[in-house]
């Protein structure tokens, strides 16, 4: 089946090389002028901040209101943060991390994967609300949509993670902090790295998704990449009925794209992408009866 879909690929590509050109260059640029800029800082800074112990300042910060919601021990209270703030893929990156580390356990990494990998909020509020909806008066109601179906999912995925693991892990942690050039280096080639595998993921589902909308059946598009979805949805023209469960529910899931980003961060952490991706269409169909509920409610 991979070499069906990956020859089929190649064949589309070479049936079609100005869209292929055209998608290429798309996803080039959306890399390089947001996705590097905005993600690579960051991915160096939380590289420092595991590699140094730092993140035990940070998490006994957050202990008091992210131990008692989520169940967690305290050095999962970290990617718990950087998951609901930067967006796909920091968070999954900030949980292999801490994983790799033994900050956490590979129980309660898989637990914390289920639901602290999300969309920024800043992809929010800019693209989707105010960009595409052109709206500010859904701006409060979408971020407490997209914020509290994970949070309500993760009253579920926590069952499926043992609480004894994580308090174990817990106890056996060092606080030391830790701090040599070597790290400063480690962290800025694996930011590089990390932002790189973005990068091509990126231009790849561009060019399948430019290639896809060649084709007269567009159904599968929203899917395949978040961006190229939200837009293909809204030119559809639905109702705004249906047009915000639809586009919510795809910003909750993240796109096939999103995934393949996620399962290249999570390499070599012992994370499993599979129950990931079940938990990712678990809430979005959350995401989808909460938005469904508030234009009942408020339209």
């Amino acid at each position: 089946l991979t070499f069906t879909l990956v020859l089929s690929f190649f064949i589309l590509m070479l049936c079609f090389p100005q869209t292929t050109f055209l998608g290429a260059s798309k996803g080039l640029l959306l890399w390089f002028q947001t996705l590097l800029p905005t993600l690579l800082p960051f991915m160096i800074i939380s590289n420092l901040l595991i590699c140094t112990n730092s993140v035990g300042y940070i998490s006994r910060f957050l202990k008091p209101l992210f131990q008692r919601l989520f169940c967690i021990s305290e050095r999962a209270c970290y990617p718990v943060l950087v998951g609901f703030l930067c967006g796909y893929p920091m968070g999954a990156k900030a949980v292999a991390d801490c994983t790799r580390m033994n900050h956490i356990s590979k129980e309660e990494g898989q637990y914390l994967l289920s639901f602290c990998n999300n969309t920024s909020l800043m992809y929010i509020m800019s693209f989707l609300v105010l960009q595409n909806f052109k709206d500010s008066s859904l701006l409060l109601g979408t971020l407490f949509i997209l914020l509290l179906s994970p949070i309500l999912c993760s009253f579920l995925f926590r069952h499926f993670s043992s609480k004894s693991t994580r308090q174990h892990t817990l106890s056996q942690r060092n606080n030391h902090l830790i701090f040599h050039f070597q790290i400063v280096d480690d962290s800025i080639m694996n930011g590089f790295e990390s932002i790189t595998k973005i990068g091509g993921y990126v231009i790849l589902f561009s060019i399948l998704f430019a290639i896809g909308e060649q084709f007269p059946f567009k159904w599968f598009l929203p899917a395949l990449e978040i961006t190229g979805g939200t837009t293909t949805i809204f030119s559809w023209n639905l109702p705004f009925q249906r047009t915000y469960p639809l586009v919510l529910s795809l910003t909750s899931f993240g796109g096939v794209c999103s995934i393949a980003q996620t399962y290249s961060m999570i390499q070599g952490s012992g994370l499993s992408i599979k129950p990931y991706i079940i938990q990712k269409l678990i809430t979005a169909m959350v995401t989808s009866l909460l938005a469904f509920s508030y234009v009942l409610l408020s339209h």
